[in-house]
């Protein structure tokens, strides 16, 4: 039998930092818990009202110093599932998954394409300059018009293209948004329209596309074997195997 807890890696970091709560001058351990999923890093994240012993920094630091890095924006009318699909799957391989609104004046709250309101760890500016082993981007209309007109997401973009980092979208995204910036080549695949198919160069109909470090998915219906590829391209094929005998796929 699979022991479940052994790939949950933020648990004995969160275990000393529990006991650590009744230090800090946070008023709740939510917040506490929200800097540690978000920031594990160390960044500004951890400069909100309290403050870390020691020997709870040291855990959470060498915890985090092996964990991949994502990046995954998000607007108002972002698709929900595919949204979900990428950060609670990406989660559960170990990955330090940071959500990032690109709505103007550094709002965090949005409203997604069904309805449902989520809440993004940081804005869009506080992400440039910082490194990601991978940008995930959700579809959603109109929310991936509102990615593809983030200047800042497609300066980010752009420097993982330029790096040769990983990159990936799904939905509408792979045809709004990176297809229509240059940064998708021939062969990827995206939501079957007609009106995002003519926008990419001999798309496919495959559910996940895998080209180099470049990955696109067609929709909700195919987000958590999506999820599961950038899973497998950060952390390998034996990881994959394992969350996705988890998560019964």
């Amino acid at each position: 039998m699979v022991n479940y807890l052994q790939h949950i890696p933020s648990m004995k970091a969160l275990a000393a930092l529990t006991l650590s709560i009744g230090r800090f001058h946070s008023s709740s351990a939510f917040s506490a818990y929200r800097a540690l999923r978000v920031a594990p890093l160390g960044g500004n994240h951890f400069q909100n009202g309290f403050s870390l012993s020691s020997s709870t920094t040291t855990v959470i630091m060498s915890m985090s110093s092996s964990a991949k890095r994502v990046l995954v924006p998000i607007a108002d009318d972002s698709e929900e599932i595919e949204t979900t699909c990428i950060t609670d799957t990406l989660t559960r391989f170990g990955a330090e998954v940071v959500v990032a609104s690109v709505k103007s004046g550094g709002e965090l709250l949005c409203k997604m394409s069904r309805g449902v309101k989520i809440m993004a760890d940081i804005s869009i500016d506080e992400a440039t300059g910082q490194e990601w082993d991978l940008v995930a981007l959700p579809g959603g209309m109109p929310g991936a018009e509102h990615l593809r007109d983030s200047a800042a997401l497609i300066s980010i973009l752009e420097k993982q293209h330029a790096a040769g980092k990983a990159y990936a979208a799904i939905c509408a995204s792979p045809a709004i948004v990176l297809a229509s910036k240059g940064l998708l080549g021939e062969g990827a695949t995206c939501y079957p329209a007609p009106g995002l198919t003519q926008l990419m160069s001999s798309p496919v109909a495959n559910d996940v596309v895998v080209q180099g470090n470049v990955i696109t998915s067609k929709g909700p219906g195919t987000s958590l074997k999506f999820a599961i590829a950038l899973g497998e391209h950060l952390y390998g094929p034996d990881k994959a195997k394992v969350i996705a005998d988890q998560m019964l796929l």
